[in-house]
């Protein structure tokens, strides 16, 4: 979605209130002069339009976290931030959850702001019932870093895995996206962020045709840790059986497309990738594997 002068509507009113200016749903001058001004202060590409980088530096600076009271620890050092979705966002359930699917979101650090997104969109209930924050790809916030926030009741769920072989595992599984950036080009994003050195990694082996990726922080492979037992406790799911059982027989390979994951016909835990060829979430960063096979 672009967004430039002349461009009218609810989207547009939501631009102009984050900006802090005049929210009439008309996109004109006045509006270009702030959305030019936004970029040149945050070393953005000045051309007045709203495209997806300008937009994503835009929702990122804007995240509405208001609801921090709402917070628990159901497991030993775990602390979860209850942010809910809207209901319509989402599928009431209950559902007996049998599997567990790691994701990422292909975007920034903020978890909030993910959900927000989510709440916003118009795609109906496509959400997962976790987020987890992490680092701005920048280098210049870590607030969020290892943030875990649950948007959703138990037992409800979202659309999270696309066309699969199995309906019964859509509906019968929990997931958890990790604010993560995926595969890096030159050092930049697929939006063309650069990434700050630190954030970088490069895996021993191309994993779908890319050897740079954006890092799993070390903050948050400690907290997804604790919420993949956690989880395993609360919905009585065997997480060693899938991913992990693939990890042990195949190390990184492990990673890519499975048929018996995208049938539904193995229980356990799963990543994205293992159902979907076109996908990127979750790659084999070593320190990654280290921790799902220290489960």
């Amino acid at each position: 979605m672009l967004m430039r002068e002349g461009s009218r509507g609810q989207e547009v009113t939501e631009l102009q209130q984050a900006l802090g200016i005049d929210a009439d749903g008309a996109f004109g001058p006045g509006t270009r002069a702030a959305v030019e001004a936004y970029q040149r202060d945050n070393d953005l590409v000045v051309d007045g339009i709203v495209g997806p980088q300008t937009l994503a530096a835009i929702r990122e600076a804007n995240a509405t976290t208001d609801n921090s009271e709402k917070v628990y620890s159901p497991y030993e050092d775990l602390v979860v931030n209850k942010y809910m979705l809207p209901k319509g966002e989402y599928k009431e359930g209950p559902t007996k959850k049998e599997y567990l699917f790691l994701h990422h979101t292909a975007g920034w650090n903020n978890p909030y702001k993910t959900v927000d997104g989510w709440a916003k969109d118009d795609r109906g209930a496509v959400a997962t019932e976790f987020v987890l924050g992490g680092c701005s790809v920048r280098g210049n916030d870590d607030r969020y870093d290892g943030e875990l926030v649950q948007c959703l009741p138990e037992g409800g769920y979202g659309w999270h895995l696309g066309k699969n072989g199995s309906q019964y595992m859509h509906t019968h599984s929990v997931a958890i996206e990790i604010c993560n950036f995926s595969y890096a080009v030159d050092g930049k994003t697929y939006v063309n962020t650069p990434i700050a050195a630190d954030q970088l990694v490069t895996l021993p082996d191309p994993f779908r045709g890319h050897s740079q990726w954006h890092a799993y922080s070390d903050k948050q492979i400690t907290t997804l840790r604790l919420f993949i037992l956690w989880l395993a406790e609360r919905d009585s799911i065997d997480v060693r059986d899938g991913l992990v059982a693939e990890i042990k027989q195949t190390g990184a390979k492990a990673f890519e497309f499975n048929e018996e994951a995208y049938n539904g016909r193995t229980k356990g835990m799963w990543t994205h990738t293992n159902t979907r060829q076109d996908k990127f979430d979750l790659f084999p960063q070593p320190e990654m594997m280290d921790m799902l096979l220290s489960l």
